[in-house]
């Protein structure tokens, strides 16, 4: 799989922007600040529909102007898409593939695996659950798109409880249509708990490997889903804490309060792990995302490195560089000096600056 150009069009600082890329290495260099970051969200938006920042649409829209737009050509197996994304400032998304608009934001996932990894990225180990929750949930929403849905209607049913609870505080009459959104939260809420708990799964098999060679086969890491409550459990679980959710005025418990722990020769490293134990298994997380993409889609995804190898020791930017000789790879970088003094395959090079490309080889 690979992205082959990418159009954009009033998106961040860049008032029309056309690149062609190169099947395998293609990296992008200049001063910070200059736009090269943007590149990278626009093409991983035009797959998932979202910014890896979390950016609201509105946000990414040049100032003074009502919309932007993002073309993007892939190929998949020798069959191209075309994706366009139309972003507003006032209104939904507008989204088409081979120019046939789509009605859902969720009929693009699929078509184009992505693998993000930003310096952001190395502290998913050290930061809150909320940053593995959304690990594992943009992961499997590109691989398993029964999961995609699943999610979508929990947080529905989640955000529309919520809103009920507060509802309730004013009119307590309100009370007895909770079970209806119960019964529906149980429902989407036990299929994301049996679909994380086979992801962690999936992962954990793949990591050990990966992380025992990162650390020069000295820690053996473990990967353990931590639901916050059990399959099955949740609608008795809801029910018992009612109560509590109707004092706090929000659902206390389900999967959106899961994490995942990670043990390096068993040790919790997001409480006890030194940053280097941290960063590492971050790396190891994300090599290992590659991984599975692979095994599922029998194809290779499309890797983004935002200014990571900045962020790595010799020892492991060369164990990266080493595992992606094989992928179609995006990478930013201040300046090439780290690429040549490995004798690190290059094809093809941008110099950014200012929302431009004023240099191309």
């Amino acid at each position: 799989m690979i992205i082959k150009s990418l159009k954009l069009k009033n998106f961040r600082n860049y008032d029309l922007l056309k690149i062609d890329f190169n099947h395998a290495t293609n990296i992008f260099y200049g001063d910070n600040a200059q736009g090269k970051t943007n590149i990278l969200e626009a093409v991983y938006l035009s797959g998932t529909t979202k910014s890896h920042r979390g950016t609201k649409d509105r946000d990414m829209i040049q100032f003074e102007r009502e919309e932007a737009h993002i073309e993007a050509i892939v190929d998949k197996r020798g069959v191209p898409f075309q994706i366009d994304m139309h972003l507003k400032k006032n209104s939904p998304k507008g989204i088409a593939i081979n120019k046939i608009p789509i009605k859902k934001a969720s009929e693009l996932f699929g078509i184009v695996h992505l693998v993000f990894f930003s310096p952001e990225d190395l502290n998913i180990i050290k930061n809150g659950p909320s940053e593995r929750r959304r690990f594992m949930d943009l992961e499997l929403s590109q691989i398993d798109k029964l999961y995609l849905s699943d999610l979508s209607n929990y947080n529905r049913v989640l955000n529309q409880r919520n809103r009920l609870l507060k509802d309730i505080a004013f009119n307590s009459g309100l009370k007895d249509t909770l079970d209806v959104w119960d019964k529906q939260l149980a429902v989407y809420g036990n299929k994301i708990i049996d679909r994380r708990n086979k992801f962690v799964y999936e992962i954990n098999e793949i990591i050990k490997e990966i992380h025992f060679k990162l650390t020069g086969n000295k820690e053996e890491i473990n990967l353990m889903y931590e639901p916050n409550v059990r399959e099955f459990e949740f609608e008795e679980v809801i029910f018992r804490n009612r109560e509590r959710d109707l004092k706090m005025k929000s659902t206390t418990s389900g999967p959106h309060k899961d994490d995942i722990c990670f043990l390096a020769n068993g040790l919790d490293i997001r409480k006890f792990g030194s940053q280097g134990q941290q960063r590492t298994a971050a790396l190891s997380l994300k090599l290992s995302e590659i991984e599975l993409i692979k095994s599922v889609i029998k194809d290779t995804p499309i890797l983004l490195l935002d200014d990571v190898l900045s962020e790595l020791d010799k020892n492991r930017q060369n164990y990266l560089l080493e595992s992606i000789y094989d992928i179609q790879t995006l990478v930013t970088c201040t300046g090439l000096d780290e690429f040549v003094s490995k004798n690190f395959s290059i094809n093809k090079v941008f110099q950014i600056k200012e929302g431009q490309i004023v240099k191309e080889n």
